[in-house]
Parts: C-alpha cells; structure tokens; sequence
C-alpha cells in the first residue's frame, strides 16, 4: 500500500495509465515540511525467456522483470533444450543450475552483482557444503541475503534448486 510505511500523510494519488506495454503507473504526493515529494510506482510486468536456460516444466515463467526487479524462478540442472539432468551429482548440478539462473538473468539485463535473495532447496541437507561452496564462486563479494530449506523432494528428482530475486 502506497504510504502505509509512512507516518507523513497520503496527500493524493494519481493513477497514469501509460501507452507503452499498457503498464500503470502509480504517483503518491506526501506533504513534507510545505513541499510535496513524488514516489513513482510503476505495475509494468515483462517475461523474461530465453533458450540458453531450461524451459519452463510447468505453468510459470522462467523470469518476470518487474518495478526495477526481476524474479527468477527455481532453477534446477537441466540442460538447455533437454530434459537431463547435467550431472548426477549434486556438485554437477549445482554447477548447472548457476549456469542456468546465470543465463536467465543475463537475458533480463542484469547479472549475479545485482542479486538481492536467493533460495536454495536441497533434496539432502548433508549437500549444504558442496553447494555452498560452488554457489559462493558466484558472489565473492558482498553475496545477497538467502534462505536455505531442506525439501522432501524436488522437481523431476533434482538435487537442488536456486532462485534469485536482482536489481535490474
């Protein structure tokens, strides 16, 4: 909710609907010692595809590129244009899956620099070093904020799966 987050009150809200891509665009003024400050929300949304990585197993996206962002679905260690895994080992896989999520966002704009969140999912916790380590080759610095869950099973018996949330 445009506000909420602010004690300043709501002062008006516009609504502009724009010609391109038929997004909206979303302007909430404050009031601010006197002066009126503008914030910007635009609800454009754009599908992000690309045949470098896996295509979609089911009803979603590979990636949405939306408000600045672009969500990257769960990725697992398919190669492109196939349904195989890379490799039958968790550290093959983890290596495909960061090719993949790698290509995804490449196709979106951005990069691994640019990551915010991740999640990883794995079939089998003891997998947490092996995955660690090959997924930090990723982001040596400054790493995004991430969750890490053990799941009883993963999508066409995978051994992990990540997803990313970047800045564009």
């Amino acid at each position: 909710m445009i506000g909420a987050a602010s004690a300043k009150p709501l002062q008006q809200i516009c609504r502009i609907q724009s010609a391109t891509k038929g997004s909206t665009v979303w302007v909430a003024r404050h009031r601010r010692r006197s002066a009126f400050s503008s914030i910007v929300m635009s609800s454009s949304r754009e599908v992000i595809s690309t045949e470098n990585a896996p295509g979609a197993v089911g009803p979603y996206s590979q990636a949405i590129k939306a408000n600045g962002m672009v969500y990257v679905s769960g990725q697992v260690a398919l190669v492109p244009g196939t349904k195989e895994f890379a490799s039958p080992d968790v550290a093959g896989q983890t290596e495909q899956v960061m090719a993949n999520l790698g290509a995804i966002l490449s196709a979106a704009g951005t990069s691994f620099d640019k990551v915010v969140k991740t999640t990883i999912l794995l079939a089998d916790m003891s997998d947490f070093g092996t995955v660690n380590e090959i997924y930090g080759k990723y982001f040596p610095e400054n790493p995004p904020a991430r969750a890490t869950f053990a799941v009883k099973g993963l999508p066409l018996g995978a051994k992990v799966e990540i997803d990313a949330v970047a800045l564009e």
